[in-house]
């Protein structure tokens, strides 16, 4: 010590500051969850310290001197940054659910682009940065361009100066055209362009937005987007239908291919509406929904962080929000996976493989069974109706709970313990008998007869 103060290597606040630094630096250049990632791990600085005044003490102790106290400037440090950690979580937690409102007034111009003769499937993509794109489709090979170009300033006199240069472009790009703004940073908040552009019908199609709706119609090809944030809809395409969105909703309507639809950035995503596919759906991602889907041909694929779910076919509907996930006129097998969602499945006709817990699960046959049916469920009821006229084999366990059957019979018996546990076991019927396994705890499960 000198001078009366303790002495610091400085080893501490380089780390702090080179760890800081390089997080900052990957969240302005790849997008990097910076909030979320030291709204978790931030004690790792107070880890750090420890382990650094352990080191400055045990040198200072071989050294024959004092040394390894906390100083006050490290102290001021970590205040410091622990304040600078809560401000960015808090702005990225109020910039994802509420839109921060723009600074300055916002001054509209005409954007003119002279339409370029193109071949009839030549490729086109679109890079926007900012604002509204609507995409449409003529009979006529080329590339028609027409919008407003905005600038947000304090005064107009500043932004016809800033707008003089902005301008939208044709580029062709190999066998492709790409549309694409020029004279200004697409990353600039300042600026924007919103743009009806009119294609080939058999051109395939690829949107970027950062922020902005994007809306594509009447294509014969297959159509790719990625709208940062925004809301994206597409409606009568040939070709498939790849959909990547961070924020904002998603609808798509009669498309003849296959519909990808994806949120793996991290953030969640608005609603999902898909109606009318002859191909089939994927969903992969985080939606706070509801997420709807009627009349998917070939099958749905549903995945998130709570829910599992494949259908080979849907003629009715399928929906999922504010803890219930309803799957109505879905034939073929149905394997569903999922927590904390009151699950009702209404005429299926294959086999039914359910997994749920903290909620109940209601399943209602219309016809006799033909496959079998397995339901796990935890701390919920399970109830399951089918036909009279069914013939199964039936094995239910029921933990700390009971089972009640409409359906009676010398070869199906039910057998209760002092615990409370409940066990029905046997067949029903005659013939192919489908097998039924239901299994749950604390909740009760049902068996139940349709007419």
């Amino acid at each position: 010590m000198a001078n009366g103060r303790p002495r610091s290597s400085g080893i501490f606040s380089g780390i702090v500051l080179i760890t800081i630094g390089a997080l900052f630096l990957l969240h302005n250049y790849t997008g990097f969850g910076i909030g979320q990632v030291l709204g978790q791990w931030w004690p790792l600085i107070l880890i750090f310290w420890g382990l650094v005044k352990l080191y400055e003490r045990t040198m200072a102790h071989r050294e024959g001197r004092p040394g390894g106290w906390v100083t006050p400037g490290e102290v001021f440090l970590v205040i410091a940054m622990l304040v600078l950690i809560g401000g960015v979580v808090a702005y990225e937690s109020i910039r994802n659910k509420i839109p921060l409102p723009e600074i300055g007034n916002s001054y509209s111009y005409d954007v003119e682009v002279p339409p370029l003769t193109v071949p009839a499937s030549a490729p086109v993509s679109i890079n926007v940065g900012r604002g509204d794109v609507t995409i449409r489709s003529s009979d006529v090979p080329e590339i028609r361009v027409s919008g407003k170009k905005s600038v947000r300033t304090w005064n107009e006199n500043d932004a016809d100066r800033l707008a003089q240069p902005i301008s939208v472009k044709i580029v062709q790009q190999g066998e492709g055209y790409e549309v694409r703004p020029d004279g200004f940073d697409l990353s600039d908040s300042r600026f924007g362009v919103d743009l009806d552009i009119v294609v080939p019908k058999k051109s395939r199609i690829t949107v970027r937005n950062e922020k902005g709706d994007i809306t594509v119609a009447d294509m014969g090809a297959d159509v790719s987007v990625a709208g940062r944030d925004g809301d994206v809809e597409i409606s009568d395409t040939s070709g498939s239908v790849n959909v990547e969105t961070r924020r904002g909703s998603v609808k798509v309507t009669d498309t003849k291919g296959d519909v990808s639809i994806s949120n793996k950035s991290g953030r969640v995503g608005g609603e999902v509406d898909v109606v009318n596919v002859s191909g089939s759906l994927t969903i992969n991602g985080e939606f706070y929904g509801p997420i709807r889907a009627e009349k998917i041909a070939k099958g749905v694929r549903f995945i998130s962080q709570r829910s599992d779910l494949t259908l080979n076919q849907l003629t009715g509907h399928m929906e999922t929000g504010s803890g219930n996930f309803e799957i109505v006129d879905a034939p073929g097998n149905i394997a569903l996976r999922t927590s904390s969602n009151d699950v009702h499945i209404e005429n299926p006709t294959g086999k039914i493989n359910v997994t749920n817990r903290d909620a109940s699960v209601n399943v209602r046959f219309s016809a006799p069974l033909k496959d079998d049916v397995e339901i796990t469920n935890s701390s919920g009821e399970i109830t399951l109706s089918i036909p009279g006229s069914s013939s199964f084999e039936i094995q239910a366990d029921c933990h700390s709970c009971d089972i009640d059957s409409d359906f009676s019979a010398a070869t199906l018996k039910k057998t209760t313990k002092d615990s409370g546990d409940s066990h029905l076991e046997g067949k029903f019927g005659a013939g192919r008998a489908p097998r039924i396994t239901l299994k749950t705890s604390y909740g009760t499960i049902s068996l139940r007869k349709t007419s």
